[in-house]
């Protein structure tokens, strides 16, 4: 069984080891990686993975019409990876697949669910917790506790990414979810959420987010630690999103993830495979090497960054900033309906 998992980076090489060390140990055999405009040596240490077997990698120079995730995702369409796997992933630097069934693998997943031809893997956001300095340590121990594992508002704690059967039930890719259905493979597909329960048929077609307030995370969820240090954010609001080629981050996306309200360390049953396998990466002298060249430009472009006002006063507002709280119930609850009013209210428009 070939589970593929595909990525896009920019600037990310400090924690490429980490990631890649987890999602081998939990069971991935092939990975796919685009990298685009990389001042850190990105390409360099992916060049040198490529090199040693581990991944295979993809330049993805601009202009990208639609950002340069989606270019990249219409290359892995393409490629020959892709069309040998059996399973499919799309994944960002900040996701780590964390599955809780039998020993903690996909192979397990896939026996816990065998039905299944697509998984949706929920978010779980982890919070910053007040981590101010950007250190040298994994994301999985650095950032322990997280939004509760039912949570009403804001919606987009219910995103999922899709793990998927590359059966050719879906024309393309996308970032949430396979695209573009093809007619009459539908009937065939079984949806089942991180807890089990198989899903509507609606979401064989359309739907980025499980619904709301339910626990879809006792099988497998994803962990996303989208926020990091309040350093490591400074330097996130620099970069600006994956998915378009110009936007940035700022306070509203650090509010709506900042959630610390309960400690989750299920991801720790992985430590020993993955910490076998970022000591197995770093015994090759040249992604040590460049590693640490990695870290060094992360400790430079930060304190370069710290001295202009627009990225000194948005750390200041992180300093002064509590983690988020969950809404009550009836407040979510009112959220929710407001939601559901304006996306009638679109809908309605001629």
């Amino acid at each position: 069984m070939r589970a593929l998992a595909i990525l896009t980076v920019k600037n990310e090489a400090a924690f490429l080891v980490e990631w890649l060390a987890h999602h081998r140990a939990v069971g991935f055999t092939d990975f796919l990686v685009f990298s685009n405009d990389c001042s850190d040596g990105t390409d360099a240490m992916l060049d040198r993975l490529g090199a040693m077997g581990l991944l295979t990698h993809v330049r993805n120079p601009g202009p990208w019409p639609e950002g340069p995730q989606w270019a990249a995702l219409k290359q892995a369409d393409r490629h020959p990876l892709k069309q040998a796997a059996d399973w499919v992933l799309f994944l960002d630097i900040d996701e780590f697949v964390n599955i809780h069934a039998g020993e903690g693998r996909l192979s397990d997943l896939f026996t816990a669910l065998p039905e299944a031809t697509a998984i949706p893997l929920t978010w779980r956001f982890f919070g910053n917790c007040g981590v101010i300095d950007y250190s040298d340590r994994p994301v999985t121990e650095q950032f322990t506790r997280a939004a509760p594992s039912a949570m009403r508002w804001p919606w987009r704690a219910s995103l999922f990414k899709t793990l998927f059967r590359n059966d050719g039930s879906y024309g393309k890719l996308g970032v949430h979810r396979p695209r573009a259905p093809v007619a009459g493979r539908m009937g065939a597909q079984r949806w089942f959420d991180g807890s089990g329960r198989e899903m509507a048929p609606l979401y064989h077609r359309a739907r980025l987010f499980t619904p709301p307030g339910q626990d879809c995370h006792r099988i497998v969820q994803l962990n996303h630690y989208a926020l990091g240090a309040m350093q490591s954010y400074v330097l996130k609001c620099d970069r600006g999103r994956a998915n378009r080629e110009a936007s940035t981050f700022d306070m509203s996306y650090w509010v709506e993830r900042n959630f610390c309200s309960e400690e989750d360390r299920t991801i720790e049953r992985s430590s020993p495979a993955r910490a076998a396998g970022i000591a197995e990466l770093m015994a090759d002298g040249e992604i040590a090497r460049l590693h640490a060249q990695a870290v060094r430009w992360r400790q430079e472009r930060i304190a370069a960054l710290l001295l202009e006002e627009e990225f000194r006063a948005l750390f200041g507002r992180l300093l002064l900033t509590p983690p988020s709280r969950p809404l009550p119930d009836p407040l979510a609850e009112r959220m929710l309906r407001l939601a559901l009013a304006a996306q009638a209210a679109r809908e309605a428009k001629p």
